[in-house]
């Protein structure tokens, strides 16, 4: 659906569980009433990019671009080409450098922005969590807690671990890691949601005695602590960066769109 020349145009900085949810909850929204809404005001125009660093991306609902901008100064200028009136940064919690440049760029040009960030995970009676501030602070705490790692922590970091000698890492991303990476290594190549049972077989199957793992939040890649849990095992969980100061933030897809609606870009 093409709308008006003059049709209000909304970013979201996808890639995400969530960034999809939104999606496809304007694209319904959309398809319904929102396209021609009763005030007389033009059509809602969704664009959702992607940074485009999976090779098979999940593909959101709606017009979608893949790519980078080039920074904050390169965002800043297609917002203002693109006549842009409201940003969702629908990142992943740990995007902190996409994060920053949304940041730079709604504050350039006076565009809006929302930051919509799933909460964290919360530690329950049995889990035995080591919290750390870096993956590299991860890697400087494993060899005190086990010889045979699952590491779940993204391809992109898997550099940190490649002095350590002495594990076996088992690596699960979506596609193959690149160098540097552990001289002892297994990679998984893996999408979730993953499941209870499904984790708990591979906790068995490579004889795993630690987890190291990002504090993502959602339920799509919780299963692995669950399991962990089950079997007494040690967690490394990396804390998220901080968000950038003042970005206000949702933690759902429904408070995103009633926030939206409070500055008119979609009915209520």
């Amino acid at each position: 659906m093409t709308p008006p020349p003059d049709g209000r145009h909304l970013l979201i900085l996808g890639g995400t569980t969530e960034a999809r949810a939104l999606a496809a909850a304007l694209a319904t929204a959309l398809a319904t009433t929102l396209s021609t809404a009763l005030d007389g005001r033009p059509g809602l125009r969704v664009t959702s990019s992607l940074a485009g660093r999976v090779t098979r991306p999940r593909l959101p609902a709606g017009e979608v671009r893949i790519g980078g901008f080039g920074g904050a100064d390169g965002l800043a200028d297609w917002l203002r080409a693109e006549r842009v009136d409201a940003v969702v940064d629908a990142t992943h919690p740990f995007a902190a450098v996409m994060s920053g440049n949304a940041a730079a760029a709604a504050a350039a040009t006076g565009v809006p922005l929302l930051a919509l960030r799933r909460p964290g995970w919360a530690a329950v009676p049995g889990d035995d969590w080591h919290r750390v501030p870096s993956l590299d602070a991860a890697a400087a705490l494993l060899p005190a807690l086990g010889r045979r790692v699952l590491l779940t922590s993204g391809r992109q970091g898997i550099g940190a671990f490649a002095h350590l000698d002495g594990l076996h890492f088992v690596a699960r991303s979506v596609d193959p890691p690149e160098p540097p990476l552990p001289a002892s290594l297994d990679v998984l190549l893996d999408r979730g949601p993953f499941t209870l049972d499904g984790e708990r077989a591979v906790l068995r199957e490579h004889r795993i005695d630690v987890v190291v793992t990002k504090d993502s939040g959602g339920a799509a890649t919780a299963p692995k602590l669950t399991a962990a849990r089950e079997l007494g095992l040690p967690v490394v969980l990396v804390d998220r960066p901080p968000l950038p100061a003042g970005v206000p933030v949702a933690a759902s897809v429904p408070e995103v769109l009633e926030r939206l609606a409070e500055q008119g870009l979609t009915g209520r």
